[in-house]
């Protein structure tokens, strides 16, 4: 590696990740935000540009339309809306970002929360022209039901009001009472012009009644809060080692990506479901033995004692280790075009671990306009939020999601075919009475 590779290197590790999803209406600008965005911090390649540049003056534009930077289906450039989430990587001198764009119609509700699962900060569009609007709070209820630590609100198209400062006040007013009733912890207002480029990278010479950071600058300096090297320590076993060669007759290692936390070698660890305990032995990372590890690197633990321990079962510091159980309350966002209904045999995949699972009881529907509960919908359909009651074959330990998103958080599977039917957040765990459980059916599905 030359001096400049090890510079560059010793750069991109000392710089943060941080991760980041749009959100907003219909033609409230979102996709024209990404594209100023990626062209103004220098993120767009030659030949990527030359691409939009020449699309745009075959559609009779005589600028460059950005929002083509991320609308890459066939079908967003016709209809001239975003469908699917558009991941897009790129890094400044402080800071690496991941952004998912997603869409703003009503339909793609679920492409939205599939996009902010993972965010640490939503960037939510509004029209000046048009203020708060439905979709404006649906996509706050949704951030904060995710549990997105931070949200920027972004009041797009200042330069069709004039760049006036009473409109973005106002905007920024409304906004942040309702999101802050969500329990969303912090809100940032920003005025912008996206297809101006107004406080975007740059600061506007427009709003010089504005004294607040950038769209960039912020996205540069917010804290990453929801650090996962202080949380709950989990590593989710993802392969056993056993190289069975003659340098290594009893090496036995267990693989994966630790999920959060920190493992230390001595540490006494819990063994989940199974309950077993021991202390490791070794940690191996890239080949090489350290003392200690943590999120998100890929690791294998070894232990001490010979215990059973396979693919699925999940490692725990013994002083911090999740209950398991086999009932799961959980709010789930389903996905699929295919409903939900009470009874309905599925496939439970949390980390790395997949069981049997039946719907038991969905208690209520979430109804995003107004956030009121529709008590006992009998199912729910795609883009629905709701409430729904999980009897599992085996039991798991799950963690609540406001504790951890990564291990609170699960997939439900159709077992016919592997269609992804829902996203869910675990909650609190319930108790179900104690009763003679029924014996099993042939398909082994009554649990």
């Amino acid at each position: 590696m030359t001096t400049r590779d090890t510079q560059l290197a010793e750069q991109l590790s000392a710089t943060t990740l941080l991760r980041f999803a749009t959100a907003g209406s219909v033609d409230d600008g979102k996709s024209t935000l990404v594209g100023r965005l990626l062209h103004d911090s220098k993120s767009v390649l030659t030949d990527q540009l030359e691409a939009v540049e020449a699309a745009s003056l075959s559609r009779g534009q005589d600028t460059p339309d950005l929002a083509l930077l991320t609308d890459g289906l066939r079908a967003e450039r016709e209809q001239g809306i975003t469908i699917d989430v558009a991941y897009r990587y790129f890094a400044t001198a402080r800071r690496r970002f991941i952004l998912a764009d997603t869409p703003g119609h009503v339909q793609y509700t679920r492409n939205m929360v599939t996009g902010a699962s993972t965010a640490e900060l939503a960037v939510v569009l509004v029209d000046a022209r048009n203020g708060v609007v439905e979709q404006t709070r649906r996509h706050a209820a949704v951030a904060a039901l995710l549990r997105v630590p931070h949200v920027v609100l972004a009041v797009n198209k200042m330069d069709l009001v004039d760049y006036a400062e009473p409109v973005f006040a106002a905007i920024a007013e409304e906004f942040t009472a309702y999101a802050a009733s969500l329990g969303v912890p912090e809100i940032t207002a920003i005025p912008i012009s996206a297809l101006a480029g107004d406080n975007v990278v740059e600061p506007s010479a427009n709003m010089d009644w504005y004294g607040g950071p950038t769209v960039l600058e912020h996205l540069e300096t917010v804290p990453v809060s929801h650090d996962l090297t202080g949380c709950h320590a989990r590593l989710p076993v993802q392969y056993v080692i056993r190289p069975q060669t003659a340098e290594y007759p009893d090496y036995r290692g267990y693989a994966g990506q630790i999920a959060a936390g920190t493992f230390r070698v001595g540490e006494q660890v819990t063994v989940l479901p199974s309950g077993r305990t021991s202390k490791i032995a070794g940690i191996d990372l890239l080949g090489q033995a350290v003392d200690i590890a943590w999120t998100p690197q890929s690791v294998t633990l070894l232990l001490e004692d010979d215990i059973d321990v396979s693919r699925g079962d999940l490692i725990v510091p013994s002083g911090d280790a999740p209950a398991t159980t086999q009932d799961i309350d959980a709010t789930v966002c389903h996905v699929a075009d295919r409903p939900l209904t009470v009874g309905q045999r599925v496939l439970l995949k949390h980390t790395t671990r997949t069981v049997k699972a039946i719907v038991k009881e969905i208690p209520s529907r979430l109804t995003l306009d107004d956030l009121s509960q529709h008590p006992d919908p009998g199912q729910l359909v795609a883009n629905d939020i709701g409430r729904v009651k999980v009897r599992t074959a085996e039991p798991l330990a799950l963690d609540s999601y406001a504790d951890s998103r990564r291990t609170g958080s699960f997939l439900l599977i159709d077992p016919a075919d592997g269609t992804t039917l829902a996203a869910g957040m675990a909650g609190e765990s319930f108790a179900t009475a104690e009763a003679v459980r029924p014996a099993d059916d042939e398909e082994g599905w009554d649990f």
